[in-house]
Order: structure tokens, then sequence, then C-alpha cells
């Protein structure tokens, strides 16, 4: 597996720990998450539009349109579950993260690349009938995390604010805060910039270094959200940093297959500061409303007790090759797993589509030990108009 590789599976495989695999409908008795399976799905798509900034759990193409040879998730077996069966930049067997947080607002699945428009589906989302998704395998917080390669989240917001711009210009300034105003800007990103200082750190970390490390990723996290709000967003949908420290691919480093304490640290830690962090900027920005997914709590949770979740492997990759499926790429060439749902990684670092179905009810509509301060049904409801229905499907077709 190539540098870059191991890289992004790392930061990916953070926001995949807690997925619970089963063939049974969406309920993890341990973990307590709500049944995505069991509700109706909405008649008409709702007002609300979804942005998404992000790293691999999010992305859904745009590395695909990226100048250079690296790797991409455009190849089988990656979607071999996706409708079609047909790979489309996504890291997982299927569906993702965003795609089921779109889902559950009344979506088909996630809205479209933004690398990926044409003239005229940019003219869509212009008109704000659409969201977009602005997520890069590989990103990180920092300029700085595989820096040149990928698209960081400074240039996300940047890419963003490019279709506000379209969307003014179409519609009016009036017309576009107000549809902004309502709309979920879903953010999942940290777990490359946490595994990149983690891998580089080949002996006890001192405290001022990783003091350092949280002080700048702070910074660039509060300028993020800053801009964002300054063009419009009032409704931020974030995912923390996961158990980075126990996928296939941390675990196969380590003699017995253990996860790695110290990266798990790090992000526990870096979470710690993210949430201080949300919780001053609603104070001060007027208007601002979040709700956190803690992507590292349910993990843990899963994790400890996997058959309540109805899984069968937390450790493995189902696509890959090696030990624990993580000393190789997933390629055509792989050996699947027998069960996909019962797994918890679909390759070395990121979540199979039942994985990521099962994060996002804990997220939506779970239990509240899971999200911070409201879950993200809560918080589309909040001071929103034409949701539609509550009882929206969040479950595969």
């Amino acid at each position: 597996m190539g540098r870059h590789h191991q890289a992004i599976n790392m930061a990916a495989l953070v926001t995949l720990l807690v997925m619970a695999i089963s063939s049974m409908p969406i309920e993890l008795s341990a973990v307590a998450v709500a049944a995505a399976g069991n509700v109706r799905p909405m008649t008409k798509v709702p007002a609300a539009r979804l942005y998404v900034f992000g790293d691999s759990t999010e992305d859904v193409g745009n590395n695909n349109y990226l100048p250079g040879d690296f790797p991409r998730a455009d190849r089988p077996y990656y979607g071999v579950d996706f409708p079609g069966g047909r790979s489309t930049g996504r890291w997982s067997n299927g569906y993702n993260i965003a795609d089921f947080v779109a889902r559950c607002m009344g979506f088909k699945r996630s809205p479209p690349a933004y690398l990926s428009l044409t003239p005229r589906s940019s003219r869509v989302v212009a008109k704000g009938i659409r969201g977009a998704s602005y997520a890069s395998a590989g990103a990180g917080i920092l300029d700085s995390t595989h820096a040149g390669q990928y698209i960081p989240l400074s240039e996300q917001v940047r890419l963003f604010g490019e279709t506000r711009a379209q969307m003014v210009a179409r519609l009016g300034a009036c017309a576009a805060n107000e549809l902004l105003s309502t709309s979920l800007f879903l953010i999942s990103i940290g777990n490359n910039d946490i595994a990149v200082f983690a891998a580089a750190t080949t002996q006890q970390v001192r405290s001022d270094d990783v003091a350092a490390l949280y002080a700048s990723l702070i910074s660039n996290y509060t300028a993020a959200i800053t801009e964002l709000y300054g063009m419009g967003a009032r409704k931020f949908g974030i995912v923390n940093v996961g158990l980075i420290g126990c996928t296939p691919s941390s675990r196969a480093r380590t003699p017995t297959g253990t996860c790695a304490d110290g990266a798990n640290a790090l992000a526990a830690g870096f979470n710690d500061e993210l949430r201080s962090l949300l919780g001053s900027l609603s104070s001060r920005l007027h208007g601002v409303a979040y709700s956190i997914g803690d992507l590292l709590g349910l993990m843990q949770a899963t994790i400890a007790n996997p058959r309540a979740a109805g899984l069968r492997n937390v450790d493995s990759a189902c696509c890959g090759g090696g030990r624990l499926g993580a000393q190789s790429a997933c390629q055509p060439n792989s050996t699947l797993c027998a069960d996909r749902r019962r797994y918890l990684f679909w390759d070395a670092g990121h979540p199979t589509q039942r994985a990521a179905q099962l994060i996002v009810s804990a997220f939506y509509d779970g239990p509240a030990q899971f999200t911070v301060p409201v879950n993200l049904k809560k918080l589309l409801r909040l001071r929103s108009v034409g949701l539609g229905s509550p009882h929206v499907s969040c479950a595969l077709p």
C-alpha cells in the first residue's frame, strides 16, 4: 500500500469505526441506535439543502477530477453495492455517511461532487434546487496535511463561495441567504490531520507539540465555520474524529493487532477542543446551531460489544489483502468477505455501507449520548420551514 493510500485510510478510518453491520433492521441494542429502516420515505424534496465538507468518509467523487496520480476509489470492488454496481469515487462498497444523511433529509443520495458539475448541473445548484459536496479523500483541516494533493478544508470553503456567488446572481442575496439558513452544512474532517501527526511521532509526544497541533487545528476550524457563517450558513452537523488507532491499517502495524492507543488519545483530545469551540462559536455568532456526532464514543461502544450491534468482524477489512486485509489495497482481484453487512470496515480504513447507515442512524435520531447538544433531526427542525414529514427514510432502497 502506498504512502498516500495509508494516510487516506487512517483519516477515514477514524470516521468509520462505529458501524454496526447486520442484515437485521437498523437496530443496535447495546448502542441503542434508532431504526432507520422502519420509516416512511418523504413524498417531496425538503426545503433544506445539504452542503458537505470533509475527507474520504464523505467524498462522493471530487478526487476523481483532481490531476495527478494518486489513489482514487474509481475501480471495482468499490461501489459493488452501489446502484448499478459502479464505482463512483466513494470509499465504500456502496453509499457513505453523506449519502445517508441526505436520505434522512428526504433526498435520494448525497448531493453531487462539486468538481463533477457540468454547466447544466451547475445551474441547478445555483437555483438552490440541490446542494453540493466539496469533500475530498485525504483532505485535512490544515493546508499542510497532504499539502498540494487533495482539497483542504480552506479550499473546500472557497469552492462553496463560488457556489454561493452563483446562487446570489440567480436568486438574489436575500433569497440565497434564506435558503442557506435552513440548509445543513455537514462537516467531517480532522482524521487525516491527527493520523499524519501520530504517524510522524516515533517517540513519546511532547505536550507542547500536541498543544500546538490542537491550536492550529482549532484556528483553521474556527476560520472555516466563521467564513461559512458569513456566507449564510447557520446549521452545522459536525462529525468528530473517531478511533483512528483501531482501523485495520492501524492494527496491522502493531505486533498483536491491537489498537494504537496513542493515536486514539490524540483524537479524544482534539474532540474535547472541538466541542469547546462549537459551544463558543454558537454564543458569539448569532443564529448558529449545531449538532456534534460523537463518532469516537459510538465506536468505543460498538467495538466493546460488537455482537450487540450485529457485527461479526470489527478489526479486519472486507476487501483487501494480507494481515487483517490491510496490507494491500482493495483491488478487482481482492477476495471479498463473505457477508459485507457484518463487517465494520470495507477496506483498511473506511466503513462499509451498512456501517455508514448505522452511524447516521445514531446521529440523526439516535440515543442522546452520541449527539451534543441535539441530534441532526432536531437541528434541522430549528427555525426551519417546509421540511415536510418527520417520518423520512434513511434506509436503503
